[in-house]
């Protein structure tokens, strides 16, 4: 029997990168899942492989992601588990960024997710409980250079997360996870760079960059029983990159190697 044999799933931002590995991880595990994404032919592509259902959303509009839930509640007879996926990234100074581009950070990475969580969790509640995991990031865990409006956006999924937590316990449990830096086909350039990728090799205690379906296989654990008694917390999948001290870990590195 899969770790989510029977359960009923929504993933948003699941036509592409983490959105697409963590559907592949749920069908695999013997969930029903229904693909939300903006792309609509990128999710009705991952809603075939997956065998599931696909729709086209923009997470940042309450009224649609709402009616797309309750959609997917009508024909799979109920919601077990959603993956608040969806987000999107920019880089530059913060005093750069222009009004458009803060709402469309905000909207999509927090609001969405906020959407997501007050579509979804009345229902799992009124239903006698589910899983919600939300995707944050190391970025709002810890502010990153350029990333001013996502980073805030991404620590105000952390709040939420907690928030959830404590309001829709004990039937419905809310966790999150921050990825660190993950090969999809949005870093496939830095990725392809020599430089950049040994600058984040170096970086990460383990020595790597990240892939996709490991950060599948931790949102699998939080929407399977396995997590049962965990709630409001939110993992840090990074390989240690956080745990690094950029100012004197080099040279406690070379103090240590003498």
């Amino acid at each position: 029997m899969g770790m989510v044999e029977g359960k009923r799933a929504i993933v948003t931002g699941g036509a592409s990168g983490i959105g697409a590995a963590t559907a592949r991880r749920f069908a695999e595990e013997g969930a029903r899942v229904a693909v939300f994404d903006i792309d609509g032919a990128g999710a009705a592509a991952v809603g075939v492989e997956v065998g599931g259902l696909a729709f086209e959303v923009n997470v940042a509009n309450r009224e649609s992601l709402a009616e797309a839930v309750a959609v997917v509640a009508d024909v799979f007879g109920g919601l077990d588990v959603l993956c608040n996926n969806a987000g999107v990234g920019r880089l530059k100074r913060l005093d750069e960024y222009t009004d458009k581009e803060w709402d469309l950070l905000i909207g999509v990475n927090l609001k969405g997710t906020f959407n997501g969580l007050r579509a979804a969790a009345p229902l799992m509640a009124a239903a006698g409980g589910g899983s919600i995991i939300n995707v944050s990031s190391v970025s709002g865990v810890q502010a990153t250079r350029g990333e001013a409006p996502y980073s805030a956006a991404k620590a105000g999924v952390i709040a939420l997360t907690q928030a959830g937590a404590l309001e829709y316990a004990p039937s419905v449990r809310v966790n999150c996870v921050s990825p660190g830096f993950i090969h999809t086909a949005l870093t496939d350039g830095v990725v392809a760079d020599d430089t950049h990728r040994r600058a984040i090799e170096q970086g990460t205690p383990l020595g790597r960059v990240g892939a996709a379906d490991e950060i599948a296989d931790v949102v699998l654990f939080l929407a399977s029983d396995l997590s049962r008694y965990i709630t409001g917390q939110n993992l840090v999948v990074d390989g240690g990159s956080v745990l690094v001290n950029p100012a004197s870990d080099p040279v406690l590195r070379s103090l240590l190697e003498q």
